[in-house]
């Protein structure tokens, strides 16, 4: 076989394939400006692509005749809905060096359906970042007496969710104080303590994704900073679920809500919990459970 004739046939096939699933790994524009070294723009890159693999190819305007060979919509078909370049927002998807004006963000945040979360987490990740290492916060004196003068269970937790101060009453419920200190992370308790999952009981699954896609919000903020890749590691490894629940790229705020646990010894609680934000340090959020006790129905007359 003449191999002579059939070669540039076959360069030509692969940079076609390249440019199709990869585009602008052949245009030399699109190349220089590949950053390589910023995972929050690579957080950025990933949020986008899920919000649009999540999308009905119905909402797009585009024609959808050709064959699709990805969920949700075409990056072309989030482009034009949008109104902006094809080109500039693949660079907005492959993580590069851009910076999209406040009228750019709230038309993308249309076009992805973004709630009004993930419109925030949007402007968020997109603003550029300053920042030093994170640390581990310090609670404020007045703040741990004021959690420990509560009869009803309090904690406060940081950015990361580490669990930075409690009370009596939430330590009998939650047993903080039982916990190695490298455990004593919101996330980690409830991923891999099995204590934990026996306390939420059928809910737990629920209330862990729930806790994930609020701490998700956090994160890509402070994507590549050891604290948080070491914990990315502990919860992969420590909770089977983690893994796909990560990958679905979640966004949620922290509103309050019920809870009931099942105690091994108090028994059936039902709690209403809420948390706050510390005005001394905005890091600082500040969880408070209150007893919801049943009232005494009467039977009609």
């Amino acid at each position: 076989m003449n191999f002579s004739l059939e070669a540039p046939v076959i360069a030509w096939l692969v940079r076609s394939i390249q440019a199709w699933y990869y585009p602008g790994i052949s245009n030399p524009t699109l190349q220089k400006d590949r950053p390589m070294a910023d995972p929050r723009r690579s957080e950025l890159g990933n949020f986008l692509r899920s919000r649009r693999e999540k999308l009905s190819p119905k909402s797009a305007t585009a024609s959808n005749g050709r064959r699709r060979r990805t969920p949700g919509l075409r990056r072309e078909e989030v482009a034009e809905l949008a109104g902006i370049g094809v080109d500039w927002y693949i660079r907005l998807e492959q993580g590069r060096s851009v910076s999209p004006s406040v009228t750019t963000i709230d038309a993308l945040a249309r076009a992805l359906r973004l709630s009004k979360v993930e419109h925030a987490h949007l402007r968020a990740l997109t603003k550029t970042a300053d920042r030093s290492a994170f640390t581990r916060e310090t609670v404020p004196d007045s703040l741990r007496r004021l959690i420990e003068s509560l009869n009803q269970p309090a904690y406060v937790t940081g950015r990361r969710l580490d669990i930075l101060a409690w009370n009596a009453a939430a330590d009998e419920i939650f047993a903080f104080s039982k916990l190695p200190e490298d455990d004593r992370n919101s996330l980690v308790n409830m991923l891999t303590n099995p204590a934990t999952k026996r306390l939420l009981g059928k809910a737990w699954a629920d209330q862990a994704r729930r806790m994930v896609a609020q701490f998700r919000a956090t994160h890509d903020l402070w994507a590549g900073d050891p604290a948080f890749v070491s914990l990315l590691a502990r919860l992969r490894s420590g909770c089977a679920e983690f893994a796909g629940w990560w990958a679905s790229h979640d966004i949620r705020g922290a509103p309050g809500g019920v809870k009931e646990l099942k105690h091994p010894k108090k028994g059936l609680l039902r709690y209403a919990y809420a948390s706050f934000q510390s005005n001394d340090d905005p890091a600082l959020k500040l969880a408070l459970y209150t007893p919801l006790r049943e009232t005494n129905r009467r039977s009609p007359t």
